[in-house]
């Protein structure tokens, strides 16, 4: 119990330090605030050129072995295993009905959906909820700091690096599984992520002037979406290409 309270008291801690330190650099989707251009470009000509030669060319060799339907069972069983981290974000954020939900899901994809590898939940109108901790601390009042982007991860801001170290917490298998298991499926889900959204970032690519700024704009209005809870336009692909950095 003494340990319990000692980990919330941290927590509390940082969230505060957090909002003092990211109060004073706030970015809005309108306005994206990069005063780390310098560098954040830097890391992502590294970034981009990790894609073009190892991540992207076997995530084609994984796209040319596995059809279609496999990548996206192996896509629903990924997102079924982060229950955990989308439970205690719902909770934190005081969404019950989305925690209902999401629990409902997991029970029936679980089992009806053969471990998640099929959706029948969503056809019983059961929908998911992304959220993570990243989102959570935005609900409660902490700015995003400015846009940083992080070696192979891509995208991110202060409060989201935050937010991921914590919803690595909640996932459950790193618990149960040797560190080389664990980073093995890291590895699978990223290369089978890769290999569905690999049509729309080709485009994304050919049709951006500056694919840095678009990336940029993008992912901050992708964001600041999740944490508004605003309805996503289902005809804009782009938002996908940031869906692996949710609850991880």
């Amino acid at each position: 119990m003494t340990e319990g309270r000692e980990s919330m008291m941290r927590v509390a801690a940082a969230v505060a330090a957090i909002s003092c330190v990211l109060g004073a650099s706030p970015v809005s989707a309108e306005t994206p605030n990069d005063p780390w251009e310098k560098f954040n470009r830097s890391i992502f000509r590294f970034n981009e050129g990790a894609d073009r030669w190892v991540v992207g060319p076997v995530a084609k060799g994984w796209d040319f072995i596995f059809p279609d339907p496999v990548e996206n069972a192996l896509d629903r069983f990924f997102e079924n295993i982060r229950f955990p981290i989308r439970l205690v974000n719902d909770l934190l954020q005081a969404k019950p009905l989305a925690a209902a939900e999401d629990t409902g899901r997991f029970l029936i994809n679980t089992t009806v959906g053969v471990a998640g590898f099929f959706d029948p939940a969503k056809h019983w109108g059961l929908e998911g909820h992304r959220e993570d901790f990243g989102q959570t601390l935005g609900v409660w009042g902490v700015p995003p700091g400015p846009y940083l982007v992080l070696p192979i991860l891509g995208p991110s801001s202060p409060r989201h690096v935050v937010g991921r170290v914590a919803d690595s917490a909640a996932a459950v298998y790193p618990y149960f599984a040797f560190f080389w298991v664990s980073a093995a499926v890291t590895g699978t889900e990223l290369i089978n992520y890769r290999s569905l959204i690999d049509d729309d970032l080709t485009a994304e690519r050919e049709a951006a002037l500056d694919f840095y700024v678009f990336q940029r704009n993008a992912y901050t209005q992708y964001r600041e979406n999740q944490v508004r809870d605003r309805e996503e336009d289902e005809s804009d692909s782009s938002d996908d290409l940031y869906r692996f950095d949710d609850g991880q």
